[in-house]
C-alpha cells in the first residue's frame, strides 16, 4: 500500500475539514457548553483532560487525533497489511487464530490512544462527533478494510451506552474503550438474513430472572473477539412466541466465551476479518433495556451506525483504489509516454477523482445530519426529558428524518460506487492486477463485499423510497432540505435542469398504478435523487474553498452534473413505462 500521512496528504480531506465542512455548527451541537471541560475543572475527573474549551481547542483535538490516525495507518501499518493478508486466519478447535501482524497493527492503535473514537468522553474514549469518527474509519480502512472493521466492532459500544443499565454500562464501555473488549453484532441466521422479524433464536426468561439464548447466528464478524480479547456480542433473539413477529424480538450482551465458534467463513476477501457461525445453548445473555424493543429500537440504531460505517470503509477502499491506479498510470509507459496520457485512461482517473470528492460530501453530509440530531437528543435526555418531549424539537425531528434517508442513500452509493472504482484500478493496471504482486488485487477483492452486508443495495433502496417519495411533497421535509442547501449558492443550470428531472421521475412514480412495476422503479428514484444530491453538495462545496481549489472543484461537478444529465434522462424513460 502507498505509504503517506493518510491525512495530511490527502487534498480532498484538507480541502473539507479546513474549508468545507461548518464545523460551528456541529461543535455547537456536539460539544453544547463544553460540559466537559467545566466539569474537568470543577472535579478534576482524569477522563475529561482532553475536553476542549472552546471552537478553536475542539478543532486542534479533532485535527490532532486525524493526523496522528493518518500518520499510524498510512506510515506504520499499511507496509504490513500485504504481510496480514498474506497470512490470513486460521481456524482450529473452536479458536480463531489472527496473523502476529495484525495484532501488533491493532496494539499500535491502542498504544497511541486512538482506538475509542466512538466512546464518550466519561467512560474513557475520545468523546469525538459523528462526522470526526467516520473519517478515522476511511482513514483505517484505506490501510485495511479488514482492520477499519475490527476498530470499528471495538468501537460497538454504542447501543450497550445508549440503552444499557448504568450498571452494564460501567461493566463493559470503559474496557472497550481501554481495548480490553471487543465488540460483535449477531442479528443474522442461517435461514434469516435480512428477514430479520423471522429470527428464530430463542431467550428464556428463568425464575430467578436471569436469561438463557439458544439458537445459531451466521456471519457475525468478530463473534470470536480478537486474538486474546474477548467480545461482547450483541445478539438479537425471540422473547415472544415463534410468530410474534419484530415485536417478540429483544436485545441481549453474551460474552464470547459463553458461545461456541462452529466454524469462520472462507472468503474471497477481507481474509483477516473473522465471519463467525455462532452457536448458542443455553447462554447466558443480559437483556439490554426493555423486553420487545430489540429490533423496533435497539438493533435499528445499531444498523444505522453500522452502515455509515460501512460507507466510510468503503470510502477508503476506493480512495485506496484511486491512489494505486494513479501511482501505476503515472509510472508505466506505453508507446513512448506514461499511460496516465492515454485520453481513454484519462478519462478513468478523472472519473475517480471525481467521484472520490463526491462520496466523501455525502459521507460527511449524512453524518452532518446524524450529528444535527443525535448530540442534542442525548443532551437533552441526560437533563431529564422525555423522549415524547424531545421529539417535539423541530430541529431534531427534521435532522433525524433527513438522517433515515441520507444513511442508506450513502450506503447504497458509495458501496456501488467504490466496486466500479476498484473495478476500473485494476483494468488500469491491466495484466499486472491481475496477479497478486499489486495490492489492487486485495483492493479489489475487498470491496466486492461492502454492497453486500449491513444490507444489500437492495435493500438500501427499500429503506430509503419512502423517505426520497414523501419527502419531495409540496411541504416534504427532502424537498425543504435541497431548497435551503440550494438557495445558499447560485446553483448551476446544469444541476438545475437535473433537479427538474428529478422531480419528474418522482411523479412518474407516483403516478404508477401498477404496484409491482412501482416497486422495480424504486432504484431509479432512489438513484437519481442520490445523483441531485450529491451534485448540490458538490456545488456547494465549490463555493467553500478559495483559488486553484475552487476551480478544479468546479470542473468537478460541472462534470458530474452533465454526467448526472444523462442518467437522469435514463430514469425518467425507464419510469414512464408501464
Amino acid at each position: 500500500m502507498i505509504s503517506e500521512n493518510y491525512f495530511s496528504d490527502n487534498q480532498d480531506l484538507q480541502e473539507q475539514f479546513n474549508s468545507i465542512i461548518d464545523w460551528k455548527e456541529l461543535v455547537n451541537n456536539f460539544e453544547g457548553d463544553f460540559d466537559d471541560a467545566k466539569e474537568y475543572s470543577k472535579s478534576g475527573m482524569e477522563e475529561l483532560a482532553m475536553a476542549p474549551n472552546n471552537l478553536e481547542e475542539a478543532l486542534e483535538f479533532y485535527k490532532s487525533s486525524l493526523d496522528s490516525l493518518g500518520e499510524l495507518v498510512g506510515k506504520e501499518i499499511s507496509p504490513i497489511v500485504k504481510e496480514m493478508d498474506e497470512e490470513g486466519l486460521k481456524f482450529k478447535n473452536g479458536k480463531v487464530e489472527f496473523p502476529k501482524s495484525m495484532i501488533t497493527a491493532v496494539q499500535k492503535i491502542i498504544d497511541a490512544g486512538l482506538l475509542p473514537y466512538s466512546i464518550g468522553r466519561r467512560l474513557g474514549g475520545l468523546g469525538l462527533p459523528g462526522t470526526v469518527q467516520v473519517i478515522m474509519s476511511d482513514l483505517i480502512s484505506r490501510a485495511d478494510g479488514a482492520l477499519g472493521i475490527t476498530i470499528g466492532c471495538m468501537n460497538l459500544a454504542e447501543t450497550v451506552e445508549r440503552y444499557g443499565s448504568e450498571e452494564m454500562v460501567k461493566e463493559y464501555v470503559p474496557k472497550m474503550a481501554r481495548g480490553e473488549l471487543c465488540g460483535a453484532m449477531a442479528l443474522t441466521e442461517p435461514n434469516y438474513g435480512s428477514d430479520l422479524p423471522n429470527i428464530q433464536t430463542k431467550a428464556v426468561q428463568s425464575q430467578d430472572g436471569t436469561w438463557k439464548l439458544t439458537g445459531t447466528k451466521r456471519f457475525i464478524t468478530h463473534g470470536c473477539g480478537f486474538g486474546d480479547i474477548p467480545s461482547i456480542i450483541l445478539t438479537l433473539a425471540r422473547t415472544g412466541s415463534p410468530t410474534s413477529g419484530a415485536k417478540g424480538l429483544s436485545f441481549f450482551l453474551v460474552k464470547s466465551e459463553d458461545v461456541e465458534i462452529s466454524s469462520i467463513e472462507k472468503k474471497m476477501g477481507l481474509h483477516c476479518s473473522p465471519t463467525c457461525e455462532v452457536v448458542y445453548e443455553n447462554t447466558p445473555g443480559i437483556l439490554i433495556g426493555k423486553q420487545g424493543y430489540g429490533l423496533v429500537k435497539y438493533s435499528m440504531a445499531m444498523m444505522n451506525t453500522a452502515r455509515l460505517s460501512i460507507a466510510a470503509q468503503a470510502m477508503g477502499i476506493a480512495q485506496a483504489a484511486f491512489e494505486e491506479a494513479k501511482k501505476y498510470a503515472s509510472e508505466r509507459e506505453q508507446f513512448g509516454k506514461t499511460i496516465n496520457h492515454i485520453p481513454a485512461v484519462k478519462r478513468m482517473l478523472d472519473f475517480m477523482d471525481r467521484e472520490v470528492s463526491g462520496m466523501r460530501s455525502a459521507l460527511l453530509e449524512a453524518s452532518r445530519s446524524i450529528d444535527l440530531y443525535h448530540w442534542k437528543s442525548e443532551r437533552l435526555k441526560h437533563g431529564g426529558m422525555e423522549d415524547r418531549d424531545i421529539r417535539k424539537d423541530e430541529q431534531i425531528r427534521k435532522w433525524e428524518k433527513l438522517a433515515g434517508i441520507f444513511t442508506p442513500v450513502t450506503k447504497y452509493y458509495i458501496t456501488e460506487v467504490a466496486n466500479k472504482i476498484a473495478y476500473d484500478a485494476l483494468q488500469i493496471h491491466g495484466g499486472s492486477g491481475y496477479t497478486e504482486d499489486y495490492d489492487v488485487a486485495k483492493i479489489y477483492k475487498d470491496v466486492r463485499i461492502t454492497n453486500i452486508y449491513e444490507g444489500t443495495t437492495q435493500l438500501q433502496v427499500v429503506g430509503a423510497i419512502g423517505g426520497v417519495v414523501a419527502g419531495m411533497s409540496s411541504t416534504g421535509i427532502l424537498r425543504g432540505y435541497i431548497e435551503e442547501e440550494a438557495s445558499k449558492i447560485s446553483v448551476s443550470g446544469e444541476w438545475s435542469k437535473n433537479y427538474k428531472l428529478f422531480q419528474e421521475i418522482v411523479e412518474n412514480y407516483q403516478n404508477q398504478k401498477d404496484t409491482s412495476f412501482r416497486d422495480s422503479i424504486a432504484f431509479e428514484v432512489v438513484e437519481s435523487f442520490a445523483r441531485v444530491w450529491i451534485g448540490l453538495l458538490m456545488e456547494r462545496n465549490a463555493n467553500r474553498v478559495q483559488g486553484e481549489a475552487r476551480e478544479r472543484r468546479k470542473a468537478q461537478f460541472v462534470a458530474y452534473n452533465y454526467e448526472t444529465l444523462a442518467i437522469l434522462s435514463a430514469n425518467q424513460v425507464k419510469t414512464k413505462v408501464a
